[in-house]
């Protein structure tokens, strides 16, 4: 082979094996590694952790994606539950996933118990429960300024769910037992629902037409009517219920039941259990991939994320994460 011809391919084989600026980067799946304080970052294909990113010696419990993949929002609750004396979180922390290091830093001011992030889906605002302030803070993300609080009107605003039409925000209040409804437009609180003697997460369905809860005094999920802002139905539960996650084709909701060690999968149409999907020890949270094809659970009892095949209904995979593996996200590619 000629010399020019030979280097011309030895040269295109060395610029295919170089990571190059702009590439297509593999999705990360988003662990909180509660024991650690740290965030775990692992490749979803192969389940491994590729690292675990000190967040201060303070752990967070839960954490979002930026919308292009590149950092994990990380709100630093403290070293306590929910209604649990301990420290009170006042910073959430910004991590860069590509250089895995804590990049920014905002302080709250106080101890608010920072907790649960979502982003908004049509302004692209990010908003945290900020449990001991009864509030939802609102966060522009390329700034860290805090632009704007919702009241609850309650304590322990755990956890946040937010509409598909990004109008309606609803709050898990864990001890009170109730959820608020807020205006995420005019950011007010419009109703305070009675539940249950206990709360725990909340997912909205993809129409936007039901919230869900799961009451933690009886095995069961509260159904929201959100038009009408009340319960409009329970579900049975073959154990008591935590975290929940609907699918994107809008047909199922899978929930975690800690203490059966399974997620039972409600048919939406039917509004009642088809099937339970054995995982690991004490379940807590549930992911659905965006292409729906698969979800992961946490399993902080055993210290790994549960991997469910949405078409089989069975777990496939079962891989380590890291100790108290709790909240979960997802970071896309790019």
């Amino acid at each position: 082979m000629p010399g020019t011809k030979r280097q011309m391919i030895w040269g295109m084989a060395v610029l295919l094996a170089m990571p190059v600026a702009g590439v297509a980067q593999q999705a990360r799946l988003l662990v909180a590694q509660k024991g650690l304080q740290s965030l775990g970052i692992v490749n979803p294909s192969t389940g491994t952790v590729v690292a675990s990113v000190d967040e201060g010696g303070v752990t967070g419990h839960e954490a979002v994606a930026s919308q292009d993949g590149r950092l994990a929002y990380v709100p630093i609750y403290g070293n306590s539950g929910v209604g649990k004396p301990g420290t009170d979180g006042t910073k959430m922390v910004v991590i860069d996933l590509a250089s895995e290091k804590v990049v920014r830093t905002l302080d709250f001011g106080h101890g608010v118990r920072p907790h649960c992030p979502v982003l908004g889906p049509k302004d692209g605002l990010l908003y945290v429960t900020t449990e001991l302030d009864h509030t939802v803070s609102v966060i522009d993300p390329k700034t860290l300024a805090i632009v704007g609080i919702i009241p609850t009107g309650q304590a322990e605003s755990h956890m946040l769910a937010i509409s598909h039409d990004g109008r309606r925000g609803y709050t898990a209040n864990v001890g009170p037992g109730t959820v608020s409804v807020l205006d995420m437009e005019t950011r007010k609180l419009l109703k305070v629902i009675p539940v249950s003697g206990h709360t725990q997460r909340i997912a909205v369905s993809m129409d936007d037409k039901r919230v869900f809860t799961a009451d933690q005094t009886q095995p069961r999920i509260a159904v929201i009517d959100a038009a009408k802002d009340e319960v409009a139905q329970w579900i049975p539960l073959e154990g008591v219920g935590y975290g929940g996650a609907v699918t994107p084709d809008g047909r199922w909701l899978l929930m975690a039941m800690p203490t059966q060690n399974k997620v039972a999968v409600v048919d939406l149409k039917t509004m009642q259990v088809a099937r339970t999907v054995e995982v690991g020890k004490s379940p807590q949270e549930v992911l659905v991939r965006p292409d729906g094809k698969l979800a992961f659970v946490s399993c902080v009892g055993s210290h790994q994320v549960a991997e469910i095949d949405l078409r089989s209904w069975k777990t496939t995979r079962l891989f380590s994460t890291g100790v108290g593996t709790d909240g979960l996200a997802w970071a896309r590619g790019r």
